[in-house]
């Protein structure tokens, strides 16, 4: 059945990705209109999180944030399914990096370097990363149960030389190639919400009390990788820039949570200046009230 569903559908996506932009950004238009007045998709879950973090504004400000989102999230469906056929030269022309020299000093000082960010405008054409620098970019997936949109998802990912690994084989991967001296620049978009569990770290984020993954941290320090930080910011509609701001790189000698509490900071500035290009349909908030007492 999963096959059957796949061969059926991968020509109209196929085709649908092979579209000009301008047509694709009218069939986004529509899309925008069709989740925010007809279906209503998630948008009380939009407003919800954007009543968490601004809670002084008025119902007013927070719907016109709320539609820009919807907006922009009608594009990133969009941008999201062109990235299984977008060119070399339209990436490279689409997806910019402001600062790409700090990664490749970093490769040549011999550090390997975890890459953290969050679902921030596109996180989707940073596959074009590779086209950019030398170190080898790896960027982690979830298994979904469609074996065959799951190669799909693998191949448009990784077309470019970004090596796909699952979520759950990216340590082992990461000791592998540290037994074998391989550099090696990780991927971790570190801002979606982790299943609650005893001793777990918690922390304000976006003004909200919640549970906080600690992976990048805990795999600097093992492994005395460098830390990035990369924000992405749209400059317009299809075009985007990314920036890379050094954490550390000596992680060991930093406390326990400075990593991570970096790591917020840096995004929560980001998201402030333009929140309409966040992720709020996603449940980030939706432990709040399981903290600790």
């Amino acid at each position: 059945m999963h096959k059957f569903v796949f061969y059926l559908a991968y020509p109209i996506i196929w085709l649908f990705s092979k579209l000009p932009f301008r047509i694709l950004y009218i069939i986004s238009d529509l899309m925008y209109l069709l989740f925010f007045y007809v279906i209503g998709y998630r948008k009380k879950v939009v407003l919800d999180n954007l009543r968490l973090v601004y809670p002084d504004k008025e119902k007013k400000e927070l719907i016109e944030i709320q539609k820009r989102f919807f907006s922009h999230f009608a594009d990133s469906l969009i941008e999201g399914i062109k990235a299984i056929t977008i060119s070399k030269q339209s990436l490279k022309k689409r997806y910019t990096y402001k600062n790409i020299e700090l990664i490749d000093g970093l490769y040549k000082d011999g550090k390997s370097v975890i890459l953290v960010s969050s679902h921030y405008a596109n996180w989707e054409w940073v596959i074009g990363l590779t086209l950019h620098t030398k170190i080898d970019f790896y960027g982690s997936y979830t298994k979904i149960q469609n074996k065959n949109f799951e190669n799909l998802i693998k191949d448009s990912r990784s077309k470019y030389g970004m090596k796909c690994v699952k979520s759950s084989e990216i340590i082992k991967g990461i000791v592998t190639n540290v037994k074998q001296q391989k550099q090696g620049l990780y991927l971790l978009i570190s801002d979606q919400s982790p299943q609650v569990q005893r001793n777990q770290y918690w922390a304000k984020f976006l003004n909200v009390n919640v549970p906080i993954f600690t992976g990048a941290e805990m795999i600097s320090k093992k492994f005395d990788f460098a830390v990035v930080n990369m924000n992405t910011t749209k400059i317009k509609r299809g075009y985007y820039e990314s920036n890379f701001e050094l954490i550390t790189d000596t992680p060991k000698e930093l406390a326990k949570n400075t990593i991570t509490n970096t790591y917020l900071r840096l995004t929560e500035e980001h998201i402030y200046k333009q929140p309409s290009f966040y992720l709020w349909s996603h449940k980030r908030f939706k432990h709040r009230d399981k903290a600790p007492k």
